[in-house]
This record gives C-alpha cells, structure tokens and sequence, in this order.
C-alpha cells in the first residue's frame, strides 16, 4: 500500500466534505446556542430542553435516515448523464420526505404523554412539554430540506446547503435571544423561546435552499416544472428500500444516545444536564466525520455508476484515513478541555444554582473522557455506512447497527450507568462498546464487498 495513493485525494475530499460539514455543524450548532441561552436559565430549563430533544432525536433520525437514499441515486444518475433518472429520483423522495415529516410530527405530538410514564424529574417534564410541541412542528420543514440538500449533494453542490443552514443560524441566534430572554421589546418567553426560534429559522432555510436551486443552471431543471402527479412506482419503490433501512440504521444510532438521555434522567436532573452537555459537544465533532460519511456517498456512488471498483474502493480507503486523523485531534481536544468546555453552559454567577452547576460541569467533565475516547469508533462507523449507502448496501448494514447499539452496547449502558455502579460514566461505556463494535463490522462489510465487486469484474475481463 503506498499511502500517497490515498492521501492525494484528502485534497478533494475536504473540499467536498467541508460544506457538508459546515452545514451539519450548522444544525447542532443550533441545539449548542440553545443549550447554552438556556442554560443560563438553570439546570432544569436545559435538562428539559435535552429530554424534549431527546425525542426530536428519534424523529429527526428517521427523517434524516431516509432522505439519504436521494443522494446516491442522484450521484448514480450524475455520473451517467441520466437527467430523468435524477430528477425521478429527486421528484419522489422530496414527496416521500414531506409525507414523512408531518407523520414524524403527528407521531411526537400525540406522543407526549410518554414523559409522565418515564420516570423523569416531574419539573423537566412539565418544562420540556410545551417546547416540545414547537419543536415537533419544525420536524416538517427540517426533513422537506433535508430531500432538498441529500439531492444538492448528489449533484456534488455540496456549498449550497451549507449557505442555508448558515443563514438558519444566523436567523435562530437572534430570535433566541430576543425570545428567550424578552430583549427589543418581545415578550420573555423562557424555552419556548428557543422553540420558537428553531421553527422560524427551519422555514426560512428550506425557503432559502429552493430559491438557490432555482436559480442555479446546474439543478433548476431538476426543482422546476415538477409534474407532481406523474409517479414512477418502481423509483419509489427503491427510495423506499434505500431509504428505509438507512433510517433504521440511523434510529438504531441515534436511539441509544437518546436512551443515554433517558438513564440520566434516572439518576437526576443534574445528570441529565451533564450528559446533554457532553452530548452536544460530541455531537460537533461526529458531524464532521458526517460530512465525510456524505462526501465517501457521493463518489462511491459517482464510481458505482462508473462501474470503476477498483477507484471506488482506493477512494472510500482515502477518506477512511481521514476521518481517522481528524478523530485523532478531537480525541486529544477532548482529553486536554476536558474540564473547561462543560463550564461554557452554565452560569457560575447564579448564587443559587451554584452548587447544582458546579455538580453538572464536574459529571460532564467526565463524560468528556468518555467522549475522547470513542471519536476513532465513531468517525470509523458513520465513514464506513456512507461508503455502504454510496453501494446502495443498505440490509446488512443495518442489522449491524441493531446488534452494535442494541445487543451491545444497550445492556452496558443499563447496567454501569446504575446509581450503584458506575452512574453517568458507566452510560456512556456502553455508549463506546456500541460504536466500537459497530466500526469493526462495518468496515469488515465494505472490505468483503468492495473485494468481490473487483474480483467478479476482473474475472469477467
């Protein structure tokens, strides 16, 4: 292996993956504002914004999940100058997208009874209600952007995205702040504020993502003149088996974070803070490695329609090595700020907090380690399933992250994340167990995949 080969296209990679990265970064920098502003309104208000998110997680996983589908059968169609296919591929997952989104948002409303049954603290869930309800509503218009930019990345316009969850940002910061905390003359509305916040600027950014598309020479034709009630079955029925299990790999993922959520809740509102501080920040860092995740989708799936394996596979491999190198600095961030980035949340001023907020920083230094740790595990898995979604893999996969998360590491977490045991840290080792178990299958999957697709072309040859 000459590492050359491989390192020559970290160039390329970045530039594709970097947007896709911003704009993710983009979506939890949000829920980082948000914790932060709440935050300073005490320890109850920002464990009910984790347990009102916690459930926004699930839903956000499966919408998100599914939209995937959209980018590799636009990246097939791209690379073989097939438009209809791109646009069939485009026109149906948008619809499936929106239909998925108001059922997500019908799902979470009607399912907030739940809290009560949960055992959590009966102050976090009276908080967390009513900004769960706002925050379900922006499911709608999250997961219709959500076709709009898995179709942009398709086509590589990878930037595109990025520029509309920035402005998104940009939008939630300043509605935070004037709602949140009653400034320029607008009622004080507490985390409902924050609620508020989320919703407005997810309109404004799906808004803003069509009008870019619309005017771009590159994907107008596919946003526009859109025959809404042709319908191609059997191009729905492959988002639907694309999509379907990718969601569920997602869920699976994302579901063990969020009962890591719940566990904390059992331990205590404080707890509860700490693990949404640690889980916000790895959640910065893990979006990285998705943006890379996006960028191994796209041209393994440029490669697929080219039917060029062994490029295919030296591609995926160059940014595999990627995302170890960059894990490998968030790890050493972690490790080294350990004790100092928890302290950002809270309000060290607030006399009366004082002694709960110096307890949450303390759990949620120790998460960090945790969270240092498992940044290899975790860039490794996410690098390894877009890599599988650009292969349109997707069954198999799938079953891995359920036995990875589930069978795994689950049952850690519920056992050392015990008062008794190790409490909050003993969560989040099952958290590691998890991920750990789910790179290595992953990656043993590509590695059997990619060398058959070789072997069966040049014996064809």
């Amino acid at each position: 292996m000459v590492l050359s080969n491989y390192t020559k296209e970290f160039r390329y990679n970045w530039k594709l993956a970097a947007p896709v990265m911003l704009g993710m970064l983009g979506h939890t920098f949000v829920s980082f504002v948000d914790n932060i502003m709440v935050g300073q309104l005490g320890t109850a208000e920002l464990a009910a914004v984790s347990l009102g998110n916690s459930f926004m997680f699930i839903a956000m996983s499966l919408g998100i999940g599914f939209s995937t589908a959209i980018t590799p059968l636009v990246a097939e169609a791209d690379a073989a100058k097939n438009f209809k296919q791109g646009k069939s591929a485009f026109k149906h997952g948008l619809l499936l997208c929106l239909l998925l989104g108001i059922a997500l948002f019908l799902v979470l409303f009607f399912s907030k009874p739940l809290m009560y049954l949960m055992k959590q603290p009966i102050e976090v869930v009276e908080l967390a209600l009513p900004y769960l309800d706002l925050v379900a509503f922006s499911l709608i218009p999250l997961v219709v952007f959500q076709a709009f930019k898995q179709f942009s990345d398709g086509l590589s316009m990878t930037k595109y995205p990025m520029y509309a969850t920035l402005l998104a940002n940009v939008v939630n910061v300043l509605l935070n702040y004037m709602l949140i905390f009653g400034k320029f003359g607008c009622p004080k509305l507490g985390i409902v504020g924050a609620a508020y916040g989320t919703l407005i600027s997810r309109v404004i950014m799906v808004a803003f993502l069509w009008v870019l598309l619309m005017n771009h020479h590159k994907s107008k034709d596919f946003v526009t003149n859109i025959k809404i009630f042709v319908w191609d079955k059997l191009m729905l029925r492959k988002l639907v088996n694309l999509g379907s299990p990718s969601a569920m790999q997602m869920f699976f993922e994302v579901a063990i974070f969020t009962a890591a959520i719940w566990l904390s809740g059992l331990l205590g509102k404080n707890p509860q803070a700490a693990n949404q501080i640690a889980l916000n920040l790895s959640s910065m860092t893990f979006m990285v490695a998705t943006g890379l995740s996006v960028a191994a989708m796209i041209r393994v799936g440029n490669q697929k329609g080219l039917q060029n394996y062994l490029e295919l596979r030296r591609i995926a491999i160059s940014i595999f090595l990627l995302g170890i190198i960059l894990a490998c600095v968030f790890g050493l961030f972690f490790l080294i700020m350990h004790n100092q980035l928890p302290k950002l949340y809270v309000d060290f001023d607030d006399v009366v907090n004082f002694k709960d907020n110096t307890e949450v920083v303390s759990i949620a230094a120790t998460l960090l380690i945790a969270a240092a740790i498992f940044q290899i595990s975790d860039s490794i898995q996410v690098i390894m399933l877009g890599a599988l979604r650009g292969l349109q893999d997707v069954k198999l996969p799938t079953l891995i992250t359920f036995i990875s998360y589930w069978v795994v590491g689950f049952p850690i977490s519920y056992v050392l994340g015990k008062e008794t045991a190790y409490g909050s840290f003993g969560i989040w080792l099952g958290l590691l167990a998890g991920l750990t178990t789910a790179a290595i299958l992953l990656y043993i999957r590509f590695n059997f995949l990619t060398k058959k697709l070789i072997d069966s072309k040049h014996g064809a040859s």
